[in-house]
């Protein structure tokens, strides 16, 4: 496996993409960045005398956290995701797949161009009822994308992911300082991880979120999947997709729209304006995990609150979760 990076001596990776047969006769590289703030792969911006395009790259472990391993396939699930939204009506919401080599993990996508990642809303601390609707209205659309046969379990992520989410957030000792992120964030979450009621919720939940579902779904639907550029929105980073519940993609968007808001009334408006079948009990629940173990687990945001608003945000992310009515 040849591995690509930003310092990647640029004849090199000229020599491989010929190879492969990746670009044109006369075309040559110019320069090769860093295309945004990926967690999980090597995303670069190749520029040419000809165009721009992106390369994407998996490793057998997560980018941003190199000590945690993570499966190398994720970069065909995304692929195979890609595919399964061709020729729907959200299809332009999506950078297209230019060329994809399986045995190098490496997939290369148009350019979308410049475009603002969607995690400026955890400092804007505001969101439009446009932008929602806009962001719900292209989940419903994945979700409702027939075919689906084929399309991979994607259970070593899957079960990665649960770990990170359901599970080591939770945990009283992980090996992760929360004091290091923010002075007496780690006193603030020890009520929360030693809640054996609240615990055995998120069990259930996490057990739904390893259980075959009924429709595709994005499976890491928040700001930094987004993109947005004048009034429209990209959706990129699906790796994480697989056949789950709606509840999940609707659960995660809403957390985060409410955490970069602090406005909880922004779940009543997702589930408002979504059309699909849903449960709203579990779209909630889904969202007050998101809000927990975005706060007191490692994969912090780039969001500034203080402990009075993060005692604010777990606190009434433990009630959604425990909920069991409909508002």
């Amino acid at each position: 496996m040849k591995y690509i990076e930003e310092h990647l001596a640029l004849h090199k990776l000229q020599e491989f993409l010929k190879a492969n047969g990746w670009l044109i006769a006369d075309e040559h590289i110019q320069s090769l960045q860093k295309a945004g703030e990926g967690n999980m792969n090597v995303v670069l911006r190749v520029q040419t005398n000809h165009r721009s395009f992106i390369l994407k790259q998996s490793r057998p472990y997560v980018q941003k956290y190199p000590q945690i391993e993570a499966p190398l396939e994720r970069i065909a699930v995304e692929r195979h995701f890609y595919k399964a939204l061709e020729g729907s009506s959200i299809a332009t919401s999506f950078p297209k797949v230019i060329a994809y080599d399986a045995g190098q993990y490496l997939m290369m996508q148009e350019d979308l161009g410049q475009c603002d990642d969607m995690g400026y809303l955890y400092g804007q601390r505001k969101v439009s009822s446009q932008q929602i609707r806009k962001l719900v209205q292209l989940a419903g659309t994945i979700h409702s994308v027939g075919k689906l046969d084929t399309f991979p379990q994607n259970r070593q992520l899957r079960e990665l992911n649960h770990q990170h989410i359901f599970i080591l957030p939770f945990l009283k000792e992980n090996g992760f300082s929360l004091n290091a992120v923010q002075e007496g964030l780690q006193e603030l979450s020890l009520p929360f991880k030693t809640d054996d009621l609240l615990k055995k919720k998120v069990t259930e939940i996490g057990e739904i979120y390893l259980s075959q579902g009924t429709c595709l779904i994005h499976g890491d639907y928040y700001p930094g999947s987004w993109l947005s550029q004048e009034d429209s929105i990209y959706i990129i980073d699906p790796e994480f997709s697989f056949i789950g519940f709606p509840e999940f993609d609707l659960g995660i968007m809403a957390a985060h729209l409410t955490m970069a808001t602090s406005n909880f009334l922004v779940v009543e408006e997702v589930l408002k304006v979504y059309k699909g079948a849903h449960d709203p009990i579990l779209v909630r629940q889904v969202a007050g995990v998101e809000i927990l173990r975005r706060l007191i687990g490692l994969a912090q945001l780039p969001m500034q609150r203080t402990l009075n608003e993060k005692t604010h945000l777990l606190q009434e992310a433990r009630n959604m979760v425990l909920s069991d009515k409909t508002l």
